[in-house]
């Protein structure tokens, strides 16, 4: 009887150094993801719209808003209901906010939006 208690008292020893010497590692709780810095740039992109069109002569009279009036020589897009459907290029004169744009390709339509992308 005594070797029975015996080998029941080195059975538990041996469990309870074996689970003594087993500890959890510690995980670290993962970094919180720092976002990148927002880059907030000026649209310094031309909007306008078709006021006038005159298919025979292939020009037609563009209106921006205040401070918005592109260059002399530039070209723009003509966009239809999205689309684009003409390239023009502004030649001028200006008259306050509108301004004469000969067609280089496709056509125009009163109402259609002009833009330089």
């Amino acid at each position: 009887m005594k070797q029975f208690v015996l080998h029941v008292f080195l059975i538990a020893g041996m469990f309870a150094a074996g689970c003594a010497a087993q500890k959890s590692a510690v995980v670290p709780a993962p970094a919180a993801s720092v976002p990148p810095p927002v880059i907030v740039t000026p649209d310094d992109s031309v909007a306008g719209k078709v006021v006038l069109y005159n298919s025979d002569g292939r020009f037609a009279v563009l209106n921006f808003p205040n401070g918005q009036m592109p260059a002399a020589g530039q070209t723009l897009f003509v966009y239809h209901l999205g689309l684009k459907a003409a390239a023009v290029k502004i030649t001028g004169p200006q008259i306050e906010e509108n301004i004469v744009a000969d067609l280089i390709a496709g056509v125009a339509r009163v109402g259609d939006e002009v833009r330089n992308q």
